[in-house]
């Protein structure tokens, strides 16, 4: 066998879910695109779907030009919930919390308009999102507390640091 040979490690089940445990309180939905003749519609967030329980107070969207990567950033305020419209993304999650039982874990996933997603970040959650389509790659975010112009949320890391254990350069392919 030659030895650039490396055989594929299971990622999934069966059934479509994750081997690798996430990042506690990371928590997502794979949402559902209804389509006709017309169009298309698909829902981006309903209570009912324990997804979250904290009211909606601040709604934006963002959008990532192709090969563009936004982050590290992180809250300590408020939680994110990303709904991921179009475009395919490449998300990285880095827990940083010291309580958590999943402190220093890092979480990797791809969604975009084939695979919609709601998901909520944690505060104390680092993320980075790369727009890894052809095309500019669109989410919204619900956070739980509105923008404060004035006193921002928001604190930053580079794309490279000692800190996190992950580059989207090193990203391949298959």
């Amino acid at each position: 066998m030659s030895p650039e040979l490396k055989k594929d490690e299971q990622t999934v089940t069966p059934e479509g879910a994750p081997v690798k445990a996430g990042i506690e309180g990371v928590r997502m939905r794979r949402l559902i695109t209804h389509e006709d003749e017309r169009g298309e519609i698909c829902e981006i967030f309903h209570f009912d779907w324990g997804v979250s329980d904290k009211p909606l107070v601040y709604v934006y969207q963002t959008v990532v030009r192709p090969g563009k990567v936004k982050g590290w950033i992180v809250h300590r305020n408020q939680d994110d919930r990303i709904f991921a419209s179009l475009g395919v993304m490449q998300w990285a999650l880095y827990d940083d919390r010291s309580d958590s039982p999943t402190y220093k874990r890092l979480q990797v996933f791809s969604v975009g308009e084939r695979s919609r997603t709601l998901f909520v970040i944690p505060r104390g959650v680092f993320h980075a999102v790369k727009n890894i389509g052809r095309t500019d790659a669109y989410f919204v975010n619900m956070p739980t507390a509105p923008y404060k112009h004035t006193d921002p949320d928001k604190y930053r890391l580079p794309l490279e640091n000692d800190m996190i254990p992950f580059s989207f350069e090193e990203t391949g392919g298959w």
